[in-house]
């Protein structure tokens, strides 16, 4: 029987995940007031059908509640609750006109989602 030596792994590449760096203590930041915000933001936006309410808000502009439904792949009782996620996070504006639910982007808003992902 032949002993075997173990040979240690390969070190990784400088520009690996787990290259050695400083000490992380060193390097750690505290949490913001902000990330609660983004926090929050990033989870009204944590669902495809907003999104794509958000695409299509920003491409129409104004759209009355019914013609947004139709452009959905959801129920409209469905695209409601997302709508209102939507509304209660400040990104989507809505208002009674002629008697129907009129939704818009908030742009002052969604720029600070910008921001805030900008700032990570």
């Amino acid at each position: 029987m032949t002993a075997r030596t173990a040979t240690p792994p390969p070190a990784p590449a400088a520009d690996a995940c787990c290259a050695p760096a400083a000490d992380p203590a060193d390097l750690a930041e505290a949490l913001r007031p902000e990330d609660e915000e983004l926090a929050a933001l990033a989870k009204a936006l944590g669902h495809p059908v907003r999104i794509l309410i958000l695409r299509n808000l920003l491409r129409i502009g104004t759209c009355y509640f019914g013609r947004l439904a139709d452009l959905l792949p959801v129920a409209p009782s469905t695209a409601s609750q997302h709508l209102t996620i939507l509304k209660e996070a400040g990104l989507v504006k809505g208002d009674i006109s002629d008697a129907r639910p009129c939704y818009c982007v908030d742009l002052d808003r969604l720029r600070r989602v910008q921001q805030l992902v900008g700032d990570l």
